[in-house]
């Protein structure tokens, strides 16, 4: 019983083959496959030495025996109808047939034709010679390296010579056998060259689109890691720009009213401190984002990003640290999307930095965040000092600012314009398509009140 429960289980639990007993994974096979590597490599650096060793092989294998053949019994019957030259007329023969074969790569018809052509007038003086392999061999390069266009002339050109050595052949060889014979050994060299052609036909598009496949993946990770590079740079520089500026100006505002009114700079001291801890929190909340995991899911501590309802706080922000900033909103703005209040946050956050970078503590800041129908409307003015000029404020063209903020409205399909006032002052209005945004919204919040 417990035998039987062991061999089952081990029939069960046992794959049928393991990995290493495939045939390609066996030492003699991995060992042939990087002799097949090295010789490749080494043809691909020094073709001439494959061309002339193929020769050489032809030459001492047909060639050599033929000439030092015993006359008496080599021929048997064949002597009734192919006549015997002398050895320099088998040795030029043979030279005909076997030297074209060191180009037969480089120029296969070539090669072909002054074989075949060979082999006609050999068979027009009545000789039989071994070398005559080399018509095939001529024949399976013509297929291997040459254009097919021309190969049923080559294999008509082949088998009309092949017929007359058929023909001419003794008499107690049918004539039908020996054609079936000879015609099988074209077949064969067409087809082996054939196969092989279509074979390395199909391993350079499996190497090609491979090659295209890894350009493609380097391309997407190189486009991802720009658009990462991107966001993170917007989203610091709206967090550190943007404390920064408050923090300055709070230090400037502070160290001109120590003198004065010691209350207003320690009062500075303080929001400076506030501000502080706040940048320095999103920063810590940033760069855990960035760390690479090496901490349980549990461990970090998480805040969620900011939305249209810390609005306020940043106008209050804002406020501390000297200009008016006036704030109106109409509209479903809490019933949007998160990913919507965050742009509409960083958008606001970036126009009140700029206004307080520009304007300066004596500024007069109007924001107006409304949705109408599925359009979202934010509009931010300001009568700082330098804003009727005329020109660009050098922070809006450059960097992320104006840039960062068409970014982030451009995700949802809207555009920011900024300039100059006609009644003086610096605008700022941007325009974002909350259609499906506030549709999902609302469908959270219905499902959100449905289920208290």
């Amino acid at each position: 019983m417990n035998i039987d429960d062991t061999d089952r289980r081990t029939a069960v639990d046992d794959p049928p083959f393991a990995e290493a007993d495939l045939p390609w994974n066996h030492p003699l096979a991995r060992a042939l496959s990087r002799l097949g590597r090295r010789l490749k490599q080494g043809d691909r650096n020094r073709p001439w030495i494959l061309d002339a060793a193929v020769t050489a092989v032809v030459a001492l294998m047909f060639c050599v025996p033929e000439l030092v053949h015993d006359d008496d019994g080599m021929r048997h019957g064949f002597d009734s109808r192919f006549t015997e030259l002398p050895w320099p007329g088998t040795l030029a023969l043979q030279a005909g047939l076997v030297l074209p074969l060191l180009w037969r790569r480089r120029r296969p018809s070539l090669a072909f034709a002054v074989i075949i052509s060979v082999f006609l007038l050999q068979l027009a003086l009545g000789v039989w010679l071994r070398a005559d392999i080399a018509v095939l061999i001529a024949l399976y390069s013509l297929v291997l390296h040459g254009e097919l266009r021309r190969l049923p002339a080559a294999c008509a050109v082949t088998a009309g010579a092949l017929g007359l050595v058929a023909v001419r052949l003794p008499s107690e060889v049918h004539v039908l056998d020996a054609l079936f014979f000879l015609f099988s050994t074209i077949t064969a060299a067409v087809a082996l060259g054939l196969a092989v052609r279509i074979r390395r036909g199909q391993l350079a598009v499996l190497r090609d689109r491979a090659t295209r496949l890894e350009i493609e993946r380097d391309q997407r990770s190189k486009l991802a890691a720009a658009a990462e590079r991107t966001r993170v740079a917007r989203e610091m520089h709206d967090i550190v720009g943007h404390n920064l500026s408050v923090i300055i100006t709070l230090a400037d505002g502070g160290a001109y009213a120590t003198d004065l009114a010691p209350e207003r700079g320690k009062q500075a001291l303080q929001l400076i401190g506030d501000t502080g801890r706040q940048a320095l929190g999103e920063l810590r909340r940033m760069l855990g984002v960035l760390r690479e995991g090496t901490q349980t899911p549990a461990e970090p501590e998480l805040s969620p990003q900011p939305g249209v309802g810390d609005i306020d706080a940043l106008c209050e922000r804002i406020r501390s640290a000297g200009p008016q900033v006036v704030h109106r909103s109409s509209g479903r703005l809490n019933t949007l999307d998160r990913g919507v209040q965050l742009a509409v946050y960083r958008i606001v956050q970036e126009a009140l930095t700029n206004a307080l970078k520009h304007g300066g503590p004596d500024a007069r800041v109007e924001l107006t965040v409304s949705v109408e129908d599925s359009l979202l409307h934010i509009d931010v003015h300001d009568t700082g000092r330098g804003a009727d000029t005329g020109r660009a404020r050098p922070h809006d063209d450059e960097g992320h600012g104006i840039p960062g903020m068409r970014e982030r409205a451009a995700l949802y399909n809207g555009t920011v314009v900024a300039g100059p006032a006609p009644g003086g002052g610096w605008t700022l209005r941007a325009t974002l398509d909350v259609t499906p945004w506030a549709d999902i919204g609302l469908a959270q919040a219905a499902t959100t009140g449905g289920a208290a």
